[in-house]
């Protein structure tokens, strides 16, 4: 049983009813009843009863009534979690922007997000269950089928409205975090599934997924659904012009070295965008670059005690590049670029073993005569291999070329076109990894490791709401950090302190809050909040 809400559009009264769910055995399909309890006023949403004409029901007089009192019936519900999910989304328009954009979906969307949210990995078709239990924004059940419908509903036009409103309430100033992961998918039949670089479960198709992520706000602002079989590098200029669809026309973006390409670079100039990338070191003018200061590198005064690495800045020059296919020519021009590099002893350390333990691995198998082809370049690159059938046969490593392998280990470098210091870029750039972050929960905790669903709408759709739950997921680990709450709570731990809260409904008599004890009003108060007083 569930109270919902329902303004009347002629006379903008709104009415409350008793709703019970109910399975109808015939047409074997759920079905509710609904029961006028009268009309709400005020903003606790205090029950007035009446006919539905606006006019108070006349009582009958005590002295007629005989026989037993009537029952009065009371539900009961758990309200702590879901008010703190209401609560996010008032502060953070989520709410607002969704209404805005799915005015009749948007109730389904948030308790669908709420359930993936406290539901951790549990299947969508068990909502039913957890729906009868919690006040969630939609108060009724939302079985299999409608939630295939709703999925399918959700439309490319809104889901773009939704990023405009919420990219509009972050700050432009701040390096957005960009990045890709694969998720695994059975549904073979559907077009954006396909076989590529997995970056988990190479036997299964996939589809690939962009997210980008405010480095300051911590929250995600847009994502993208690829096709498996396109690698990172090919989406950088298709994310500028969605940004640029958007309306978001200063944009810092912060991207691991997959990016790099001459090409994206170029894109990124073109467009007057900040970036700070990863890129490899054995690129021409990266490596010509630090042999230009490699000698003085590992110098105290470019030594951070933080960070227990040792860095260097230089100033350089990109040659950048535009084809004008319209004037049939090229522009060309430089820009000011910066070069972030950093040495790691321990880095070096762990990159010197293993490599030591892969040379002594390709030797043996030389010596043995146990040669394998996809070894066949490397044994050429680091051996001189001799065979006589007298003394067999002799190995002798290249140590010219090992040193020079070595000579860069425990290095990585960050590639700018902002002016900022290099420890700066690196605090920036490890911040990055709150979008791997935001990827595990996707696939952990929101139960998107594998896809199986019938059509490319329901695959978005479904995207979309668990895109929706990852922006409280986000907000919520936010705050946990800023207050230190991980060091006494988990997640799972901290919602399920809150998720005990009840609320209840007695028909006639305004809805009241059940006891709220002094650590979960201080959870409230960590996360940014008030505890519930009201409903």
């Amino acid at each position: 049983m569930a109270i919902v809400y329902q303004k009347d559009k002629r006379s903008g009264i709104t009415y409350a009813y008793e709703s019970i769910s109910f399975w109808n055995k015939e047409k074997k399909q759920s079905r509710s009843k609904r029961t006028l309890l009268g009309r709400v006023i005020g903003e606790d949403k205090a029950i007035i009863p009446t006919d539905g004409r606006g006019r108070k029901k006349k009582e009958e007089p005590t002295a007629l009534k005989r026989g037993r009192p009537p029952l009065i019936q009371t539900a009961r519900y758990f309200y702590g979690a879901t008010y703190l999910f209401n609560q996010i989304g008032e502060q953070l328009g989520i709410t607002n922007d969704l209404q805005q954009c799915f005015p009749e979906h948007y109730q389904q969307i948030l308790s669908i997000a709420y359930y993936l949210i406290l539901e951790d990995k549990t299947p969508l078709y068990r909502f039913e269950r957890w729906g009868t239990l919690h006040q969630h924004p939609y108060g009724q059940n939302i079985s299999s089928q409608r939630s295939s419908e709703l999925f399918a509903s959700i439309t490319e036009e809104a889901k773009q409205s939704f990023f405009r409103l919420q990219g509009a309430r972050r700050a432009e100033q701040e390096f957005w975090a960009y990045d890709t992961t694969s998720i695994s998918s059975y549904s073979e039949c559907l077009r954006q599934i396909q076989y590529g670089h997995s970056k988990e479960d190479a036997s299964l198709p996939q589809l690939n997924l962009a997210l980008v992520f405010g480095e300051e706000s911590r929250l995600p602002f847009y994502y993208r659904v690829l096709a498996g079989n396109i690698p990172d590098s090919k989406t950088v200029t298709h994310l500028l012009n969605s940004l640029d669809t958007l309306g978001f026309s200063k944009v810092k973006l912060v991207m691991d070295r997959g990016f790099y390409s001459e090409a994206n670079i170029n894109a990124l100039f073109k467009e007057h965008r900040k970036f700070l990338i990863s890129v490899r070191l054995s690129l021409i003018f990266v490596r010509t670059s630090l042999d230009e200061i490699y000698a003085g590198f590992r110098s105290f005064e470019h030594y951070s005690e933080n960070y227990d690495l040792y860095y260097h800045t230089v100033s350089t020059q990109w040659d950048y590049t535009q084809e004008r296919p319209y004037k049939k020519d090229t522009l060309t021009s430089t820009k000011r670029v910066y070069l972030h590099y950093y040495f790691s002893l321990d880095k070096a350390a762990e990159d010197e073993n293993a490599f030591d333990r892969k040379l002594v691995a390709l030797r043996q198998e030389l010596l043995s005569g146990n040669r394998l082809p996809k070894h066949e370049q490397l044994y050429k690159k680091y051996f001189e291999v001799t065979s006589t059938p007298k003394r067999g046969t002799k190995v002798r490593v290249k140590q010219e070329v090992i040193e020079r392998e070595k000579r860069y280990y425990g290095f990585f470098v960050l590639f700018t076109n902002q002016a900022m210091s290099a420890i700066t870029a690196l605090e920036i750039y490890r911040n990055k990894d709150l979008v791997e972050k935001a990827f595990g929960d996707l696939k952990e905790r929101l139960n998107m490791r594998r896809t199986l669903v019938s059509s490319e709408q329901s695959l978005d759709g479904k995207l979309f709401v668990e895109f929706v739950a990852l922006i409280y997921l986000s907000y919520i680990k936010k705050r946990m950090q800023e207050t230190n709450m991980f060091k006494q709570y988990t997640l799972q731990e901290m919602l399920d302190k809150l998720d005990v809260i009840e609320c209840f409904h007695t028909v006639g008599r305004e809805p009241w809050v059940g006891e709220v004890l002094e650590k979960q009003k201080m959870i409230y108060a960590n996360l940014g909040f008030n505890p519930p007083s009201s409903l």
